[in-house]
């Protein structure tokens, strides 16, 4: 047998049988809805810190977004690394972090979909949104399997619904034994894969090239689709405002993310903030920064990548793995299990994210009878099991029927629907005083539709060239149309809130009354007066 696929199969079965004994280890965590939801809100900074950033970066980032904006932008990618640390971990937890701690454990809700339902007292919004994240959700669950075909085929040879069933399956095992605890948990010791991983794909690539300066130089020498010699080594790349588009599509999208803010609802303690801040951002210049580092040099590999027949273009699943096919056989087992880690905790994330938002704000507003502590937990198993179940057929039927579009669209559009919908009321709820319910349900109706339009040109090959110099750019890509959606509501929630009717002031005094109360500090945090 090839060493190979004895380095491999060893490394993945030790890793394996690691992520089920955690699950039935933390299962004592999981007994009520608080627990198997939130870990108790009593998670540490490291388990959290993790947590955040393994859900935020996935097999999507390493093998997807990396070939592919490694592709477009050359070097200059690696700005969207930075832009996912500095904006999409340290300000959100900055300012996300403390205020969705506080005023969510005041409001004693569990999921994004119930902040909105407490915080503007409407059962409707909160099926509203439970909705969305369940359309939305469930397709880009499904995209979370993307790439993995391609890295196994460079090891083993089984069919692709194998390695589905495979991930699924362990998945689904720990996160409906043990609950959130044990997708933190099991997040840990995935992120620390992945630190390890990057740094060691990273330099085994640079090595192959003759280091850091010989790499570049050759880099400097493709024209490619750019057209003049050195753009993919260029600062901004050959077109920065395509790349600022993508900077703030993966960044700032990350605040208006159930299962990314889910994370700020878990934290136990004001020091865990701040350590969790520094932990997140720092995961994130290593994980994301090494990510689209490394896709930057992938056209050094363009007699390598698989090309689109049809379209010329490279398929850009291909473009990694194609730099990696000539590493050594511990770099790839290495390759193999970091990818896997990043799947499987984003994948445990979104389910739980899913079935916990399904069970308590569908099921239970629906339910005749107030359902048990007991009774909810179970039916939350009972639907991560289905979303499991139906992120891993979606993703078989979509390798098997590559020629039915919608699936692979509704996965890019499904991004920028979410924050689009969720990140203007979320934010300017937990600051602001005088948000109105009118004002997310606008947002709601601006996000999700703005996601529609862009689905039905996708689909419908649409050019819309026609639609004038501005509309023509925003609805060019899934990218550019889901920046647009969040910066749009970010501008949208204050106006109809100005003109809308207020909450009752009593009601909302009382909800931010949360803020104000007194907690006493050591005399090193803070001055006396």
């Amino acid at each position: 047998m090839d060493s190979k696929v004895i380095l491999c199969s060893v490394m993945l079965v030790v890793f394996f049988a690691i992520m089920i004994y955690v699950g039935f280890y933390t299962r004592k965590h999981a007994t009520d809805v608080n627990g198997f939801v939130l870990g108790g809100r009593s998670v540490g900074p490291w388990l959290t810190a993790f947590a955040f950033g393994t859900s935020y970066f996935s097999a999507v980032i390493f093998v997807g977004y990396a070939g592919q904006f490694g592709w477009n932008f050359g070097m200059a990618a690696t700005w969207a690394g930075l832009g996912n640390a500095f904006i999409g971990s340290l300000l959100a937890w900055n300012i996300l972090g403390r205020r969705t701690r506080v005023m969510t454990q005041h409001l004693d809700a569990k999921t994004m979909p119930d902040f909105f339902g407490k915080r503007f007292h409407s059962v409707p919004l909160k099926v509203a949104a439970s909705v969305i994240v369940f359309i939305f959700l469930i397709p880009y669950t499904a995209s979370l399997y993307n790439g993995l075909s391609s890295l196994f085929g460079l090891v083993f040879d089984i069919p692709y619904w194998v390695v589905i069933i495979i991930m699924a399956v362990l998945t689904g095992i720990y996160v409906i034994v043990g609950g959130y605890m044990a997708t933190a948990i099991n997040d840990f010791i995935q992120g620390i894969i992945m630190l390890f991983g990057i740094c060691a794909v990273i330099g085994a690539v640079l090595v192959n090239n003759g280091g850091l300066l010989s790499a570049t130089k050759e880099l400097a020498k493709v024209t490619g689709d750019a057209g003049w010699q050195g753009a993919y080594t260029a600062f901004l790349g050959p077109d920065p405002l395509a790349l600022l588009f993508v900077v703030m599509l993966t960044s700032l999208g990350t605040w208006g993310l159930p299962q990314m803010v889910g994370k700020f609802y878990a934290i136990k303690s004001e020091k865990d903030i701040h350590k969790g801040t520094i932990i997140s951002t720092v995961f994130a210049i290593v994980v994301a920064g090494g990510c689209y580092f490394l896709g930057g040099f992938g056209r050094l590999y363009a007699d390598k990548v698989i090309m689109n027949p049809a379209t010329g273009t490279p398929l850009f699943d291909t473009v990694v793995p194609a730099m990696l096919a000539t590493l050594p056989a511990i770099i790839i087992a290495v390759v193999i299990v970091l990818v896997l880690s990043a799947s499987m905790s984003t994948l445990s994330s979104l389910v739980l994210t899913s079935s916990s938002t399904f069970t308590l704000d569908v099921i239970g507003p629906m339910s005749k009878k107030k359902m048990t502590e007991n009774r909810q937990v179970s039916i939350m198993r009972i639907f991560i099991l289905f979303f499991i179940l139906v992120s891993a057929v979606i993703a078989v039927f979509k390798d098997a029927h590559p020629e039915v579009t919608f699936i692979a669209q509704m996965m890019g559009v499904s991004w920028g629907a979410l924050a689009g919908a969720f990140l203007a009321p979320f934010l300017y709820g937990l600051y602001w005083k005088g948000v109105t319910k009118a004002a997310t349900v606008v947002c709601f109706i601006w996000g999700c539709g703005i996601a529609i339009v862009q689905l039905i040109v996708t689909l419908g090959g649409i050019d819309v060239t026609g639609w004038g110099p501005v509309l023509g750019y925003i609805f060019k890509s899934s990218i550019n149309s889901g920046v647009i959606a969040m910066v749009g509501g970010l501008v949208i929630v204050p106006i109809i809130s100005l003109i809308t009717k207020k909450q009752d002031a009593k009601e909302i005094e009382e909800l931010f009354q949360c803020y104000e109360e007194k907690v006493e500090v050591p005399a090193k945090s803070r001055l006396k007066d």
